[in-house]
């Protein structure tokens, strides 16, 4: 496929002025990206293995904590919590470097794991993994924010791979921890916290020795009533799902959230407009190929978030396999995924060209989403694995595309706050999708394990099973016929049919990807667009045209490139449209 021509040279707009750097030019020597990139990758490590070790551990956890009635609130306060912040470390970033906050991150998420495997009630618990939200997403939005600034998007590509490759081992070690601690009493679900701290210690020593990036010293007054107005809108919206799917949709207090959010909205976009430094931008969203690529993140995260949150528990309740082999059944999902989130990054470094992944990526997921309708508890465990691969392969050629494109789409000073905001409304639809569709799952599992429980109290009685809310899968298997067949049914009836009530949001996410333009990549890293950054001689790319030469101490011969290449090539490719 050709590389899509770039658009004939104009005279300069008025182009947005680089923000000063605070200290000389740092050299972008091969040797430093790599470090730079051993830094992040340590970061997610840290951040992905969390979200996966506790989706095998979570049945066991809820049962002993006395929260299954309440299960979605272990992934929403996570997700509420990181959604909060993700627009806060990107502005943050943007406005005094991104160093300091990364390693905070690390911090918090690493004494929130302490907190969570010390918990002894379910409150509590909750509370601690949504302080580990609060770190989780300042890691995941620092560490792609960094990569734009040190890596060019047309070269970007290349880099997925090995981020996939981190996905692709949480996902696989995560489930298989979770399931090997929750299965060995001597060692507990406590373990899949305490395991973070040394490697969040690890993270954090490698950060602090190799994240070597720009200091900033803005002046700007910080937008104190944007934080409290976005925090308050998503908080209102968060409840209001929530609250709505137990106590009713027309419920006064879930009308009075309803209300709220709006008002919230409302006083959100009057302070961002007026506002010095806005934590979200309002002229973001009169950018087509931001907006269409933060939409489809959107609705993929509310599908793609709800699915995957509640399968391990279907695999340990309704299939009766145990904690470490509902892990095991994960496996083909992530090698789906590893094979096209690395074929993907490849040709779009190749090609330049992007937009088909996306169209792909979203009717593969929709067909396994339509499949997984007919999972029962005597699906065959092959055929759950092949469901799983075919979710995996489209879900590889979507995650990192729509981030890329989000970038690559606004001028390099607004990288850090364009790829929080695109995070950020993919939080929300995953957030949004977990309460939603989780309390449609447990709703009707609670509905179902009372009447399981009820028909069969004799039994219930001798298996030790006093209420739906301490059942965790040991029970399960040890109780008598017909008792556990029903338990078993009430778990199949409960979430099979939430797949096929997530393919709306599919059929959204196709129309949005039908409509995303392609234009050219930058091939000009974000730190050296706004002069905080000079190339090495090594590591120019291909693209890159240089201007002026330089001798510095720390890397030899560097090549300096224009201050605002990205900018005018994002807005001059925003002007025309290459399909």
């Amino acid at each position: 496929m050709p590389t899509p021509p770039r658009p004939a040279a104009s005279a300069p707009a008025a182009a947005e002025p680089a923000t000063p750097p605070a200290s000389a030019p740092i050299v972008l020597t091969r040797r430093r990206i790599n470090l730079i990139f051993s830094a992040l990758v340590a970061g997610m490590l840290v951040s992905s293995l969390d979200q996966t070790i506790v989706s095998t551990a979570m049945p066991t956890i809820v049962g002993d904590l006395g929260g299954v009635s309440h299960m979605a609130w272990v992934t929403t306060a996570y997700l509420l919590a990181s959604t909060l912040v993700m627009p806060i470390y990107g502005k943050f970033g943007d406005l005094w470097g991104r160093r300091t906050l990364f390693l905070v991150a690390i911090g918090l998420f690493t004494a929130a794991s302490v907190g969570a495997a010390l918990a002894t009630d379910f409150a509590a618990f909750v509370l601690w993994r949504g302080v580990q939200g609060l770190g989780g997403g300042g890691m995941m939005i620092l560490a792609q924010a960094i990569i734009a600034d040190v890596v060019p998007a047309r070269e970007r590509g290349k880099y997925m791979g090995p981020l996939g490759a981190i996905f692709g081992l949480s996902a696989i070690a995560g489930p298989l921890l979770g399931g090997f601690f929750t299965d060995h009493e001597s060692l507990g679900w406590q373990w899949a916290f305490w395991i973070n701290v040394p490697i969040g210690v690890a993270a954090m020593a490698i950060a602090w020795f190799a994240l070597s990036l720009p200091r900033k010293h803005s002046t700007a007054r910080l937008d104190y009533a944007g934080v409290v107005a976005l925090s308050t809108t998503t908080a209102s919206l968060i409840f209001f799902t929530d609250l709505g799917g137990r106590e009713g949709w027309t419920a006064a207090p879930t009308l009075a959230l309803m209300a709220l959010f709006a008002v919230a909205a409302v006083i959100f976009v009057l302070v961002e407009l007026r506002a010095e430094e806005p934590i979200i931008p309002m002229g973001l969203f009169r950018n087509r190929t931001f907006v269409v690529a933060t939409a489809l993140g959107a609705a993929v995260g509310l599908g793609m978030f709800s699915a995957v949150a509640f399968l391990p528990t279907f695999l340990q309740m309704a299939s009766g396999t145990s904690a470490a082999d509902s892990g095991l059944l994960m496996l083909p999902m992530m090698a789906g995924l590893f094979i096209t989130v690395i074929g993907s990054g490849i040709l779009t470094t190749r090609t330049g060209r992007y937009k088909a992944f996306p169209i792909v990526g979203v009717v593969v997921v929709a067909a396994a989403m339509a499949w997984m309708t007919t999972l029962s508890g005597a699906t065959p465990v092959w055929v759950v694995g092949v469901q799983l691969f075919v979710m995996g392969l489209g879900l590889g050629l979507i995650m990192q595309i729509v981030v890329l494109v989000a970038q690559n789409a606004v001028p390099a000073r607004d990288l850090g706050t364009a790829t929080a905001t695109n995070n950020y409304f993919r939080e929300v639809g995953a957030t949004l999708g977990v309460a939603v569709f989780g309390t449609i799952f447990t709703n009707r599992l609670a509905e179902g394990l009372g009447g399981a429980l009820a028909a069969n109290a004799e039994e219930a009685a001798a298996a030790g099973i006093t209420s739906p809310d301490t059942l965790v899968p040991t029970l399960v298997h040890a109780a008598s016929e017909p008792l556990r067949s029903a338990i078993v049914g009430a778990y199949a009836d409960a979430l099979a049919p939430v797949f096929g009530y997530l393919l709306p949001a599919f059929a959204i996410a196709l129309v949005l990807a039908l409509l995303l333009e392609e234009i050219p990549l930058s091939d000009v890293a974000g730190m050296v667009a706004r002069g905080e950054a000079v190339y090495d001689e090594a590591v120019l790319p291909a693209a890159g045209t240089p201007t002026t030469g330089a001798r510095t101490g720390d890397g030899g011969p560097a090549v300096v490139l224009p201050a605002q290449p990205a900018a005018e090539r994002s807005r001059e490719g925003e002007a025309q449209k290459t399909v």
